[in-house]
């Protein structure tokens, strides 16, 4: 059953509730921006090796501070009405949970001045230090026999010691320029400093650990990848001899390379890293070794350059180094994956067609069937008895859930944000489908507004999804939250255009070298399948709204579909995809959605180049911009803006220079969202 459906039975259940007694009822307020800043986050689930505790974190937000604070929860699975309690360990901080074979819960914590490894029990037994090392432990991963830990620290890759790094880093120069001999001198928001995430192994004992062994001196690489790589790109082999992990070497074409490989280095540091997949010129990640130790299960795309291949189920007998892909015709991207107890199936996360669901796939046969349905999944670990998992919806943060390795129905385990959300009411949603582009079928979502009556209409945020490979599905989000717009008296509508990720590899790839028309085309027929389906959609008073890519299709609609729009706001999108090739980090991204490099591929630019449309201008627009947006530089909302003020265009800029490309502290979030609404209220309230 949809929300939309459950919404509308809800009404009808009240309607005939009011009827037979006529009680004075609060009426549900509406959601707002200030809530969406301040809720809980859940994140992280963990199964203990005996099945018997799930542990989560959760991150509150400190308003005063203007940040997030996280905390460790725990729920015992075996005693019938266990509830779920808020770890004593919190209280100096707590994050990453991991459990050891013997069930101790190893978690990172700053509390000592540094991040180092503590360990503490699921039932919350005082914490002790695991680790003391001079500098912060990033990543770690305890070993199956429980006898170490593999951690990650950024260092100097031609330092020997790890107090070299320390004295390096203590080191002044005289004048405030850094010399650079190699590309990506910025990732993402941070400035190359010439540190490398390597690994390290540790030895666990009654003291805290001092010492570490390099496992990964010398390798130009970083282990877990920047910037956004964790312990899932590491993985111990069952006997706890070596440690596998993914990652790229950098030389000097990391910029333009997705060649990832597998990395498998003895963890006594007597070899250096050998690499397991140089076969493959394209992206091999997500190692995994079986309960017996024989197979190592690993996520492969085929194509080199394409950060969004499709992400297939590798099976290497570690033994022979033989490889096979399973579930080879399954159209669809392992977004994450792991072994059941049993060895005889993959737990697999992966898009599909407006969710993310977990899968079961038969290692053997390469069968697959869902585990879960409507909603999306935000991560999962596997216990003795089954999964817990973390799943969210477009009217719910996530909570944490448990269901049995067979399937089934799932348990709910969590209730966070209950008195937040007490007296909340949220607009209901419903997906829907229309012909696009090629005659194929397209998905969107519609929410309706906060307080939605029959025969009344409705204005309209239009919401266009980043990526471009990417999905305005059923879920979640703490960013751009179709019922943050809902509570402001909006209807939402989203369009996952050709190009976007669930529907199959083929409807992902569409997009590529096709950024302003079949998307656009796809857009538009949707905008019009809305309207006909939905006739409270008011699309004489609709703004549409994008971020990165979205923000690139904002500034392509101005100059191309400008007509239907009252206002338009661009987020962090590109205004010249010229300059863009030359100045983002990621210059595979570019490379391959153009064709190639920028002087060899530009009538592919020129075509769907915002630039080349500014003299059509003619909507108001507000441009929003991260001041530490390596991906799409300042530069690009700069020229959005210049543009429109030279236009004598209404435009307003608004700039975080703390921010990167997304909006991520509290205060600066509820800014965001209210001038957001001001804007659209400016230009679509009577």
């Amino acid at each position: 059953m949809t929300a939309f459906r459950r919404f509308a039975l809800a009404l009808a259940a009240s309607a005939a509730l009011g009827a037979l007694a006529a009680p004075v009822v609060a009426q549900p307020r509406a959601f707002t921006e200030q809530d969406l800043a301040t809720l809980d986050r859940v994140s992280d689930p963990q199964a203990s090796p005996d099945g018997r505790w799930a542990v989560w974190q959760v991150r509150a937000t400190d308003w005063e501070a203007n940040r997030g604070v996280v905390s460790l929860w725990a729920v015992d699975l075996k005693t019938k009405g266990s509830k779920p309690r808020r770890l004593p360990v919190s209280e100096g901080g707590a994050n990453t949970p991991r459990f050891g074979p013997d069930g101790s819960l190893y978690f990172l914590s700053s509390r000592s001045g540094s991040s180092q490894v503590w360990r503490t029990t699921a039932e919350g037994a005082e914490a002790t230090q695991v680790t003391d090392l001079p500098l912060d432990v990033g990543a770690f991963k305890p070993s199956p026999d429980g006898r170490r830990l593999v951690v990650s620290m950024a260092v100097f890759p031609d330092c020997d010691t790890l107090d070299c790094t320390v004295r390096r880093q203590a080191e002044k120069p005289e004048g405030s320029g850094v010399l650079h001999e190699k590309v990506f001198v910025r990732h993402w928001d941070a400035w190359a400093d010439g540190t490398r995430n390597h690994l390290f192994a540790v030895e666990v004992g009654a003291e805290p650990a001092k010492a570490a062994t390099a496992l990964t001196r010398g390798f130009d690489g970083d282990v877990p990848s920047k910037p956004f790589g964790d312990d899932a790109e590491i993985a111990f082999t069952r006997d706890g001899s070596a440690v596998i992990f993914s990652a790229r070497l950098a030389g000097t074409g990391e910029p333009w390379s997705t060649n990832f490989d597998l990395w498998r280095a003895p963890v006594d540091g007597s070899a250096a890293p050998a690499n397991l997949t140089a076969a493959n010129p394209a992206w091999d990640t997500g190692p995994v070794v079986s309960p017996d130790g024989r197979t190592l299960a690993y996520r492969a795309m085929k194509r080199p350059g394409f950060e969004a291949d499709r992400l297939g189920i590798m099976l290497m007998d570690l033994a022979t180094g033989a490889v096979r892909e399973i579930a080879p015709t399954w159209d669809r991207s392992a977004d994450d994956i792991a072994w059941s107890a049993d060895g005889k199936s993959l737990y697999v996360l992966a898009a599909d067609v407006g969710q993310t669901r977990l899968f079961a796939v038969d290692a053997k046969t390469g069968k697959v069937r869902p585990l879960t349905g409507e909603g999306h999944v935000a991560g999962f670990d596997v216990g003795r008895d089954g999964v817990v998992y973390a799943q969210d919806d477009m009217d719910s943060p996530a909570q944490i859930f448990r269901v049995a390795a067979k399937g089934g129905k799932a348990e709910r385990l969590s209730d966070h944000n209950a008195d937040k959300l007490q007296g909340v009411g949220f607009g209901g949603f419903e997906q829907f489908s229309f012909t696009g582009w090629n005659g194929e079928t397209v998905h969107g979502y519609v929410v309706k507004p906060h307080g939605w009556k029959e025969g009344e209409k409705y204005p309209v945020a239009f919401l266009i999804h980043g990526g471009p490979q990417s999905s305005f599905g059923n879920a979640w989000s703490y960013r751009w939250n179709p019922q943050v717009f809902a509570g402001a008296g909006y209807a939402a509508v989203m369009i996952d255009f050709h190009g976007s990720v669930g529907y199959g590899q083929a409807f992902t790839d569409s997009i590529t070298q096709h950024w302003g028309d079949r998307p656009l085309e796809d857009l538009q027929k949707g905008w019009a399948a809305a309207q006909a389906k939905y006739p409270w959609l008011d699309g004489g008073r609709a703004c549409a709204l994008g971020a990165s890519y979205g923000g690139y299709m904002i500034n392509w609609i101005a100059g191309n579909w400008s007509e239907p729009w009252r206002c338009l706001v661009n987020h962090d999108g590109i205004f010249d995809l010229r300059s863009m090739a030359y100045s983002t980090e990621e210059l595979w991204f570019t490379e391959w959605e153009n064709g190639g490099v920028p002087w060899e591929n530009q009538a592919t630019i020129e075509r769907f180049n915002p630039v080349n449309h500014v003299q059509n201008w003619k909507t108001p627009m507000l441009v929003v911009q991260g001041g530490r947006d390596y991906r799409v530089p300042t530069e690009q909302s700069l020229s959005t803006f210049n543009a429109l003020q030279r236009r004598e265009i209404p435009s307003q800029f608004l700039y975080f220079d703390d921010e990167n490309h997304w909006v991520l502290k509290p205060r600066n979030a509820v800014q965001w969202h209210g001038a957001m609404q001001a804007w659209l209220d400016r230009w679509t309230k009577e």
